[in-house]
């Protein structure tokens, strides 16, 4: 009898052996229960350090348009972050993380430097890339499967140059800029070339680099020694806060002018957001807007996060609903490759025309830019206002 209940017990086990191993894979490659009834879809940015305002914002609006997304039953998506510290190297590191994790579309990165060194993977790898908020032109320069939803710093530059001048807000300007960053340089040439082309004053470029970015007091005595009434900032929200700080110290008051990267500056942790009174920058959100699209995303936003969310955070949650329109559409399904999920999504993104929170009826080149237009707000009493 013990002989028959061990063969029996023997043959239960190999059975069930057998039967798992069958259902280990199937015709696409890949095995149950390894994320194959999801889309998946990576993105990187500064999650920790100076700027990870910018980067948290991020991951922030994907992860919460992709619980919506899935929430409707149809395509299901997962999103992965991985912190890179916007740094070149440890993007493409991420990146590299990303890839053996399977992510099949890349919705990232955060900073152009970051965005510009992985786009050269996407691009050799043939893996989609829509990134939220990298707007140097060499990112999307690098194959024609890398896209932005966010205006580029050639936009960014002339549009500040000329609402300076349709607005006479300056006689003399200044301009604080990192001659090492990519994002700051970019719009700094562009700003340049069109301030000189509208008959703008730039009296002083006072540059700094990553190195020497830790005290900015010569760049802001420089301004002040200039009587510019006017400083352009093409900087991030780290740099600024402590031209803001300097400046105050310094008893300097002049008018301040920004584009996207000063976008979060009221979220800075310790600054006295009093000094960011009357600072004008150019975004293409607005958390202020009554339309009821805003409203309801800023309210789950807020909710969710426990802050206002800034227009890193409004892109991020356009990316993922271009991202799923354009899957949609295309018949995009969670066992396709990351190269055959990449030839329907270029086919895709440049014949759809999308709404979002930044923008609307926007549209891709086949150069990777997308067509929309900054608008101009001002800080005041603590939020943004929109300006004409």
């Amino acid at each position: 009898m013990m002989k028959k209940i061990l063969a029996m017990l023997l043959a239960v086990l190999m059975t069930v052996g057998v039967l798992a191993g069958c259902g280990g894979a199937d015709v696409s490659g890949k095995k149950e229960n390894d994320g194959a009834s999801v889309i998946k879809v990576g993105t990187s940015g500064p999650l920790t350090g100076d700027n990870a305002v910018y980067g948290v914002a991020v991951k922030n609006g994907l992860e919460l348009a992709f619980e919506e997304i899935n929430a409707l039953g149809d395509l299901q998506f997962e999103v992965k972050a991985e912190d890179d510290e916007a740094d070149s190297e440890k993007a493409v590191n991420a990146y590299n993380t990303l890839m053996d994790w399977g992510m099949q579309i890349m919705a990232g990165p955060t900073t152009s430097g970051s965005a510009a060194a992985t786009a050269q993977k996407c691009a050799a790898d043939k893996v989609f890339m829509l990134t939220p908020s990298a707007s140097d032109p060499a990112v999307i320069a690098a194959g024609d499967n890398v896209f932005q939803i966010c205006f580029t710093d050639l936009n960014q530059g002339k549009a500040s140059a000329q609402y300076i001048k349709d607005h006479n807000l300056a006689t003399k300007i200044g301009i604080i800029y990192d001659s090492s960053s990519p994002y700051s340089a970019g719009i700094y040439n562009t700003f340049k070339a069109e301030a000189a082309a509208l008959g703008l004053e730039i009296a002083i470029e006072a540059p700094f680099t990553e190195g020497t970015k830790g005290d900015l007091t010569t760049q802001v005595t420089m301004c002040q020694q200039a009587n510019c009434d006017l400083v352009f900032l093409p900087i991030y929200t780290s740099e600024a806060v402590k031209v803001l700080s300097v400046a105050n110290s310094n008893g300097y008051a002049p008018k301040y002018f920004g584009c996207d990267g000063l976008d979060g500056i009221l979220s800075v942790e310790n600054f006295d957001t009093s000094l960011a009174e009357g600072v004008m920058l150019l975004t293409p959100f607005d958390a202020t807007a009554t339309d009821e699209k805003t409203q309801s995303f800023v309210t789950k936003y807020t909710e969710k996060y426990g802050t206002a969310p800034n227009q890193f955070a409004a892109d991020a949650y356009d990316v993922a609903y271009a991202i799923y329109e354009a899957c949609k559409a295309g018949g995009v399904t969670a066992d396709m490759s990351a190269e055959e999920v990449n030839a329907i999504m270029v086919e895709q993104i440049t014949k759809m025309s999308f709404d979002g929170l930044t923008g609307q009826a926007m549209q891709w080149g086949a150069d990777g830019a997308v067509s929309k237009d900054p608008m101009a707000v001002v800080i005041e009493n603590g939020i943004y206002v929109g300006m004409d």
